[in-house]
């Protein structure tokens, strides 16, 4: 028989009705998609007919557990990257699915569009299995010149719902400066710039969908719960994200509502930390149809109490620094006609942190010798509005919000031997925000991509200083910008296994700011320095990639990256930093499919020259100023990879080397060469996957990883040359259940390590020896159910 004949009917066994919705013992071994239809078809007495060689030659994961038919087709569906179609009461055939955005695991609940509509007709190209969101344009993975980290939301909410630190318990290439929930700093490869929360704009942009998170503010920490997917994509981004994106971008990808459907999702869960306080948390999610099928609501709700571990000898207390998290997303999606759709999103949520977490170094274990109660307040809202649809072959997509986010810290800035003493910073953001574009797939020969954005953000900076109930106002800074934007990029098959991309970016911001409670003699003599500004970029990229095998790729890319400038604070003084630039050369290899498969490997090797690098300093007054240090160079290299070392256990881990350095320091700021700050030379991360069935209706599963983050340096200069990281970290997660109900239990900080993960917590104890230390080890018991 032909190969196409044995594909077409690799699956065919006696149909009965019953069969679709009883359940039963599955049990389809990894290997070739078609070999695990015919293990379901037999099982489940159905019909299922594989319509496409590439699709039976596929491999998947194995697939076992109590399910029906329907349930146990959809999930070979979806590990194969193909789309199930039912053919009768007890038949389906697997389809080559449609070029758009889809998760690569499957969702709690089957979509209800796929059970409705008739597929479209098979296109001749290749299917695609992964897509990149984050590409704009729909990229197969196999066809993205870059290094992206793919990471499914349900594998993020095993174990109960977290914010970013699950992301970088996952991939080894993310760190942050672990002030806080809401406080962070996060950076992308080895490119860095600073300690604390001040005037830059991050080196790392955050987004949800396509709407930026924010611009020059912290990462806000948005809990990771009814996600489709997180997306790591390492920078430079300029040519696609413009201002904000030299490490890199996350992108949250959130699941969309389901139209026609009825169904809810929960979790609670309590936990303990050893030397420290208990805690608790609970989510819920709600899909729910509005005006039949045309309308669908989907909406979830967040909310935690983490338990304190440092304590405040000299006030008397104990586990000061619970944080209490409450948060929510909700979205509307309007089925405005054939292939459009209109959604409504809004989301919110309020991080308050009772005290702060760092401990003295030389003092007793997890206590600060503090006389003043520190902590901090951040809240965070943004609505969105989304258009999408199709014109013809060409896609289209706009993306409006606004955004307001508002951060209050406090810190300790008692001087030695002085009264106690309180330095309270507040940093709000308003932004508002459009981007627009069209865009359409790669085929045979060409795809393009074409868009424009606006951004408007005003960033106030405002401090005070002085005893608990009587402070003094001291100076501050507003930083505003109109951004416009154009960029465009294409691609071009030169050969059928080489394609050729370029792009560019055009950006012109209108820049602004002023002083805030800035003496009058001095605001007129710096008029001139907070006068309204014009500056552009034009940022170009280009790339190319070589298909060695169906599995394996290689690219080489150049892309680049900016920050515009603004105004920071130095003493009473305003003053004017420049903007920043980095240039990235890179070469990549990929194998495999994430997820899928015997083995799968990434890596790469790039090399960054960073241009006027604005950073933070402590300035002569003993506070946080920002300015131009110089110029500096980065080389990274990282490796990752997996291994199905059977059926039941996958493998995993990463490393990634990073030596930075400012090699052309700013005239009279800093005279010497040193390390980009706040990025370890070594980092690295093992982990394991294991899923096995333990019963007629319950399966085990169990996730586990372990993790160690190198040396590197706190900050640029003196003041700031305290030396941080050298630790290990480690967790695992087991879950009993069946696909409805299941209870886990989750231990983090398994050796119970203390190590050092940041060493700032008051930029007013500088030289008093402080660290971060890691959460001690924490126990969580927890219960989810689906229905």
């Amino acid at each position: 028989m032909r190969p196409e004949g044995f594909f077409l009917f690799a699956a065919v066994a006696v149909a009965s009705a019953p069969a679709q919705a009883e359940r039963v013992r599955i049990d389809a071994p990894a290997g070739r998609a078609a070999d695990a239809a015919i293990a379901i078809a037999r099982q489940t007495g159905s019909s299922i007919v594989v319509a496409d060689p590439a699709i039976g030659n596929r491999r998947v994961r194995a697939i076992r557990g109590s399910m029906s038919a329907a349930d146990a087709v959809k999930k070979l569906a979806r590990a194969s990257g193909a789309r199930a179609v039912a053919a009768g009461p007890s038949a389906w055939r697997l389809l080559p699915a449609p070029r758009e955005p889809r998760p690569f695991v499957q969702p709690r609940r089957p979509r209800q569009q796929e059970r409705r509509f008739a597929p479209p007709v098979p296109q001749a190209e290749a299917p695609v299995e992964i897509v990149v969101v984050g590409s704009k344009r729909d990229a197969a993975l196999a066809e993205f010149p870059g290094q992206v980290s793919i990471l499914p939301g349900e594998e993020l909410e095993l174990g109960g719902v977290g914010g970013t630190e699950k992301i970088m318990q996952r991939v080894a290439t993310v760190s942050s400066t672990y002030l806080g929930s809401g406080r962070n700093k996060l950076f992308i490869r080895g490119i860095a710039d600073s300690s604390f929360t001040g005037p830059t704009q991050a080196t790392v942009g955050q987004y949800l969908g396509d709407l930026r998170l924010s611009y020059n503010a912290p990462d806000p920490d948005l809990r990771l719960s009814d996600l489709e997917r997180v997306e790591v994509l390492e920078g430079p981004q300029g040519t696609l994200y413009g201002a904000g994106s030299l490490g890199g971008i996350i992108r949250l990808v959130p699941n969309a509502p389901e139209l026609g459907v009825t169904s809810a999702s929960a979790m609670i869960g309590g936990s303990l930390i050893q030397h420290g306080a208990g805690g608790a948390d609970g989510n819920a999610t709600v899909n729910l149809p509005l005006a039949g099928d045309s309308a669908a609501l989907r909406f979830t709700v967040d909310a935690a109490t983490h338990g304190g571990y440092i304590d405040k000898p000299l006030l008397g207390e104990q586990n000061v620094n619970r944080t209490e998290i409450l948060g929510g997303r909700a979205m509307v999606r309007i089925a405005a006609g054939p292939d459009w759709t209109v959604d409504l999103i809004g989301l919110g949520q309020t991080n308050h942190a009772e005290d702060s977490q760092y401990a003295d170094r030389g003092g007793p274990p997890l206590s600060r010798a503090a006389q003043v109660q520190e902590g901090a307040e951040a809240d965070f809202v943004q609505g969105q509005v989304v258009v999408s649809g199709s014109l013809g072959p060409v896609r289209f997509r706009s993306t409006t919000g606004a955004t307001s986010q508002h951060l209050m810290e406090r810190y300790d800035a008692t001087r030695p031997n002085g009264p106690a003493r309180l330095f309270v910073q507040r940093n709000d953001t308003e932004m508002f925000a459009n981007e627009t574009r069209l865009w359409q797939p790669l085929g045979e020969r060409f795809e393009w991509l074409a868009g424009a954005s606006y951004t408007r953000n005003r960033t106030t900076l405002t401090r005070e200083i002085g005893g608990e109930q009587e402070r003094a106002s001291t100076t501050g800074v507003r930083n505003t910008i109109n951004e416009v934007t154009f960029y465009g990029e294409g691609s071009v098959r030169l050969l059928d296994r080489l394609v050729a991309t370029a792009g560019a970016r055009y950006t012109r911001s209108h820049l602004g700011g002023e002083g805030e409670d800035v003496p009058l003699a001095i605001a007129l003599a710096g008029m001139e320095i907070t006068a309204k500004r014009i500056e552009t970029a034009f940022l170009p990229s280009a790339s190319l990639l070589a298909e060695v095998t169906p599995e394996t790729s290689l690219f080489v890319r150049y892309q680049e990256g900016f920050r515009p400038g603004g105004l920071a604070i130095e003493g009473n003084f305003v003053r004017r930093f420049r903007n920043d630039r980095a240039a990235t050369f890179e070469f990549g290899a990929r194998h495999g499919v994430p997820g899928t498969g015997p083995f799968e490997l990434t890596a790469s090797l790039s090399h960054t020259r960073w241009r006027d690098i604005q950073a933070d300093f402590i300035d002569g007054s003993g506070l946080p100023s920002t300015a131009n240090i110089g110029d500096g160079t980065v080389w990274t290299a990282s490796v990752a990879g997996a291994v199905e070392v059977t059926p039941d256990l996958r493998l995993s881990g990463g490393l990634t080397y990073n030596d930075s350095h400012v090699d052309e320091p700013a005239p009279l700021t800093f005279t010497r060469t040193t390390q980009v700050p706040n990025i370890a030379r070594f980092a690295g991360r093992l982990g394991f996957d294991y899923r096995r069935p333990v019963g007629r209706d319950l399966d085990l599963t169990a996730q586990g990883w372990a993790s160690y983050i190198g040396r590197s340096r706190l900050g640029i200069g003196p003041e700031l040359g305290e030396s941080q990281g050298d630790y290990f970290d480690s967790g695992i997660v087991v879950r009993l259940g069946g696909e409805r109900h299941g209870v886990s239990l989750s231990v983090t900080n398994i050796a119970d390590v203390q190590g050092n993960r940041f060493a700032l917590g008051t930029p007013f104890a500088i030289g008093r020896e402080q660290i971060t230390p890691l959460q001690p080890r924490t126990v969580r018991i927890g219960f989810d159910t689906s229905f």
